[in-house]
């Protein structure tokens, strides 16, 4: 599924993902290929993206650009202080505010 994480000022990931790990509002979720249609609140918390192919892009906090991605095979977390997601048909937006420690 194709995910964009976006902040007011910034893209930080986009590109293709196998699972998401989410911090909800009544507690942590996860979305998987083929998760039926969803819009919800996020609180503040751990975030966790599973890349599923090569060519993922993400921003780099010490160089502030964004950056080709390749290792598929470690995930890439980072924090939240709140945000939205919605998923429609294999796409993931998540509308977050405090975005930091992409790792």
């Amino acid at each position: 599924m194709n995910i964009s994480v976006l902040t007011p000022d910034r893209t930080i990931f986009s590109g293709t993902i196998s699972k998401v790990s989410l911090p909800g509002i009544e507690g942590s979720f996860q979305l998987l290929e083929n998760h039926a249609p969803l819009v919800s609140a996020l609180s503040g918390g751990k975030v966790v993206l599973q890349p599923s192919q090569t060519g993922f892009r993400f921003f780099d906090n010490e160089s502030e650009s964004m950056q080709e991605g390749t290792d598929t095979s470690r995930e890439l977390t980072f924090t939240i202080e709140g945000g939205f997601v919605e998923v429609l048909n294999n796409k993931v937006n998540l509308l977050v505010q405090g975005a930091r420690n992409l790792r």
